[in-house]
Formats: C-alpha cells, structure tokens, sequence
C-alpha cells in the first residue's frame, strides 16, 4: 500500500469516475484501474464496485475511505510544516442539520481561534450527509436529533458507522412561523390549527425515510408541503406565503429581528439534539472550542 494508491482511490471517489480521475492525475486510465485492483487485492477490501453506470463506493470501501482521507490530511500537514515550510494551517469542519445555533458556534470558532491561516468547513445538510461525513472522518463531528419516533433506526446506523451520539439539550418541539401569520397571538398551537397553512420540511434526496427527517413528526399528514434545501428560503417562505415548520424553537431573535417567532407545539414528544462523533473520539484543539461554543449558545437559548 502505497500513498500514491490512497491518492489515487480519493480522487475516484470524489469524481465518481475512473475516466474523470484519471485526467485530473494526468495518468492513464488503465494504470489508474491497475493500481486500484492492487490495492482492493492487497487489503482484500473492494473498495469501488462497477456498473454500468460507472462506480460507486461500496460499504467496507467506504470505511478505508475514510482512514484514507485522514492519512492523507496528515501527510499534508506534514508536508506544509516541514518541507514546504509554510506556517500550519488549522482544518475543522462540521457537518449539521440546518441548526442557527450550530452555525453561531462555528462563527464563535473563527473568532476565538485567530489564526493566521485556516481552512474550515460548515455543511449544512441531509441526515444521511451527516452521519456518512463524520463516518468517513470528512467531518470532525455532525450535529443532529434523536427523537422517541427515529432514535431506534438513527442509533442503528451510528453502531453501524462506529458513531456514538451525546446529547447538548432537549427541547420540546415548536412552529416557526412569521409575526404576520394569523396564529402568530397564540400561546400554544395544536396539530389541527396547522391544517390549511403550507408546511416546509428539507428535502432528504434519496434517503427520504420519515426517521431521516430533519423535521419531528414526520409522520402527520400536510394538505400542502414545500421541501426545501436552504435555511434562507425557509425565512422567505415562512414569511411570504404564511407557512411554517417544526423545529427546536431555538432560534436567536437577533437573525431576523422579529419577522419569525416560534410557539410551543401541544405534542407529547420531546427533540433531543447532540452531536454526533466516532467511538473513542479525541477532540482537536478545534473540536473542544467548537463544542464550547456549541454548548454556551444552547444554555444561552433554552
């Protein structure tokens, strides 16, 4: 096993394409498919498997994928502090739900760590997305919800992906919805009071389980449903076309002013949000500033 053989199954992964990858190598794609076959025969791991539709990453070449990737950032760094003698550059990123709250902790980060050179990354994005990232080390962490609907099947793939999931805070579940909505007086809102108003959920692509919604009570029927995949057009139609959404209820008022207010929601349920992270996990330098942060804006806002 060689780095150049890690370099070359990265490249194919990220491309999705033996044909792509090997243009970008500049090396011919034969040689490219040979040194593939050696590394899979080596291991005894397949790590791509071939259709006709091209390749796609199998489950056990996902896993080395990941430890691949880790191996190579390290080289890198090795690389930049030593031989290239350039100063170190901090690499964090995180992958979430479309939480305000996570994206206030990673704007906590940037500016408490005051390096000179840095390369974060902030994805917002699908359930799947989430626990596939932190599984293959492309992300430190992920941020997501476990409720008494999902959590049987959630913790079922974090086991799977090596995962454990500790718990930031529990909240109960609320609606989202603008200061000019005709429910926007009440104290607390029922299901049934939802019946005639647009309800938006984040679309979850091929992976649209009800247990991998990003929304609680995935379940309830919606005479009309908008599936977005931006928090900024959530705002928008929250306050357009007098939708809503179910979410936390965690939501700083300084964003929007006071456009959006969130209601308790009368459901016996309870939305248990934490993050996500592999067995044994050592937080980075990074990690445990980010978790700092994370955990001050959650006791700030419950």
């Amino acid at each position: 096993m060689t780095l150049q053989q890690l370099k070359y199954i990265v490249e194919v992964a990220d491309k999705g394409s033996i044909t792509v990858a090997a243009k970008k190598l500049f090396i011919s794609q034969p040689s490219l498919s040979a040194s593939i076959k050696e590394l899979e025969a080596e291991i005894k791991t397949t790590i791509f498997v071939r259709t006709n539709r091209g390749i796609i990453v199998s489950n056990e070449g996902a896993d080395f994928l990941g430890y691949a990737r880790q191996i190579l950032q390290q080289v890198m760094l090795v690389e930049d502090r030593y031989i290239n003698a350039t100063p170190l550059k901090q690499r964090f990123s995180v992958s979430t739900h479309h939480y305000t709250f996570a994206a206030n902790a990673f704007v906590d980060l940037i500016k408490e760590f005051g390096g000179d050179e840095y390369d974060f990354t902030f994805r917002e994005t699908k359930t799947y997305n989430i626990i596939e990232d932190v599984k293959n080390l492309q992300s430190e962490l992920g941020i997501l919800y476990l409720s008494s609907f999902n959590e049987h099947i959630i913790r079922k793939y974090l086991n799977e992906s090596n995962l454990i999931f500790s718990e930031l805070f529990v909240a109960t579940p609320h609606i989202f919805i603008c200061k000019e909505n005709p429910l926007a007086n009440r104290s607390s809102i029922t299901p049934d009071d939802l019946e005639d108003l647009p309800y938006l959920e984040y679309e979850q692509g091929k992976h649209n389980s009800f247990y991998f919604s990003e929304e609680i009570l995935s379940t309830l029927n919606h005479k009309k449903t908008i599936k977005v995949s931006e928090r900024a057009a959530v705002v928008n139609l929250l306050i357009g076309i007098n939708a809503y959404t179910i979410s936390t209820g965690v939501f700083p008022s300084y964003l929007h002013g006071d456009d959006i207010i969130a209601i308790p929601l009368e459901v016996d349920e309870k939305i248990h949000v934490g993050v996500i992270t592999h067995k044994g996990y050592i937080p980075t330098r990074l990690g445990e500033l980010y978790l700092l942060a994370l955990k001050r804006i959650a006791e700030e806002l419950i």
